[in-house]
């Protein structure tokens, strides 16, 4: 049985304002954590994923209709960036919060050390893996990590491997934080997830954060909406396409949405 407080236990009801035109839920760390937590409890068989959106993911969504609809179809969006966040305050939900894929892995796994609820973790390589469970053991001596997986490079657009299904659900994990990169992870939790029993959530660089192999940005430059600077700087020769495409789009279809130009008459 679960041991972590009542307060846990009570249903979460989901709000969500578009940015850019997708859905994107409003909260909190402690409140999507416990809703997580919520529908971890219920048991239900398969087909929960959670996707934790940034400006690059929501600008590959505007131009990608099949893209779009996997977080349309999400259990849950997160606001992983703070321009978003600036968004749904914008739009009038002032108490609205940046949910990071490496602050929302911690708590939840702060959460499943506390109960009966354990976690499997994919993507990277066997040495970030090993890692990260350790620092996350080191953390919460009472975590339960029930599996992991290094897998070979995988094609933008998973397969699914029936041993890896296999593999995932007879672990008995509550919780798969699958770390491969957008867009290659929320593809792969959208393929997997009506197979698998676990809810998946797409968490990205927070392997690499949580194992020390990369260093994540002081919180005030997080709160400033510069960590894509931070990042840039980190790994120019990788990233800056992506943040002079996105970022410069991001703007644009921002601003055509707050003044209502696109909508139609």
């Amino acid at each position: 049985m679960a041991t972590y407080p009542e307060t846990l236990k009570i249903k979460i009801a989901r709000v969500q304002t578009e940015v850019i035109g997708v859905p994107v839920d409003i909260g909190t760390i402690s409140s999507m954590s416990r809703y997580l937590i919520s529908l971890a409890d219920q048991k239900k068989n398969t087909g929960r994923y959670v996707c934790v959106a940034n400006v690059h993911m929501l600008t590959i969504a505007h131009a990608n209709p099949r893209y779009k609809s996997i977080l349309e179809n999400a259990q849950l969006v997160t606001p992983d960036g703070m321009p978003l966040v600036w968004t749904q305050k914008i739009k009038g939900f002032k108490n609205a919060q940046r949910v990071s894929g490496p602050d929302l892995m911690i708590e939840l796994c702060k959460l499943s050390s506390q109960s009966n609820h354990s976690i499997y973790l994919l993507g990277a390589d066997e040495s970030t893996l090993d890692l990260l469970s350790s620092n996350l053991l080191l953390q919460f001596p009472g975590l339960n990590i029930a599996g992991m997986y290094a897998p070979e490079k995988l094609p933008e657009q998973a397969i699914v491997d029936e041993s890896l299904v296999e593999n995932i659900n007879t672990s008995g994990a509550s919780f798969l934080f699958v770390g491969l990169g957008c867009p290659k992870q929320e593809y792969w939790c959208a393929t997997y997830a009506p197979k698998i029993i676990p809810i998946a959530l797409g968490v990205g660089a927070a392997f690499d954060f949580h194992a020390g192999t990369k260093k994540r940005p002081p919180a005030f430059i997080q709160q400033c909406g510069l960590e894509w600077l931070y990042r840039l700087l980190s790994e120019p020769g990788r990233l800056w396409k992506r943040y002079l495409a996105s970022n410069s789009a991001f703007v644009y279809y921002t601003l055509l949405d707050l003044l209502q130009i696109n909508k139609p008459k």
